[in-house]
């Protein structure tokens, strides 16, 4: 069970790696998807059957055509070698970084981080209702403006890049244009 937890890990640090290395946005998605399977595997040896399926059906499925879509709508191809610079925008994008880490690892290092409210929900409670019906609970009454939230930005971003699309070639045909 060890040795099957590794060499998940390393496959799905393996692809995670990947999409960051490769050029190719189609190759890099399909790594994004193998990444994501590797997780659904460890959620698997971890008894979390329901968190694999999850990881599959929403990531895996749904976000994964998103990206493809959007990915083969913006027509985007491998992009050749180019200087990096450090200006303004980089700097803040680290900066940014930093803070948010630093305030995910107070998170974890809290003695105040508990599950829920309060800390309604132990280990012995999630074990008698069984974990699908608390997440399902939560998302669906404390949490349903942020679901709710993230449904409309990913209706946006689609729509976005429906925009983006169709102003691209109108304006390779009007420089087209204006060479004839």
């Amino acid at each position: 069970m060890l040795i099957a937890f590794y060499i998940f890990a390393f496959l799905a640090v393996g692809g995670a790696m990947s999409v960051l290395l490769l050029r190719n946005p189609v190759y890099c998605a399909l790594s994004l998807v193998g990444t994501f399977f590797f997780v659904a595997a460890i959620f698997v040896l971890l008894n979390q059957e329901f968190m694999a399926a999850i990881q599959l059906l929403i990531y895996a499925g749904a976000i994964m055509v998103l990206f493809l879509f959007v990915i083969m709508l913006l027509n985007l191809r491998a992009e050749g070698p180019r200087k990096f610079h450090m200006g303004l925008p980089q700097i803040l994008g680290i900066g940014l970084t930093v803070a948010l880490l630093a305030q995910l690892a107070s998170v974890f290092v809290s003695p105040k981080s508990v599950m829920g409210p309060m800390g309604t929900y132990s280990v012995e409670r999630v074990a008698r209702e069984g974990s699908v019906e608390i997440v399902g609970q939560l998302l669906f009454t404390e949490y349903v403006l942020p679901f709710e939230v993230i449904s409309v930005l990913l209706m946006v971003s689609v729509m976005g890049a429906v925009v983006l699309a169709k102003r691209r070639p109108r304006d390779e045909h009007e420089g087209e244009e204006e060479q004839a």
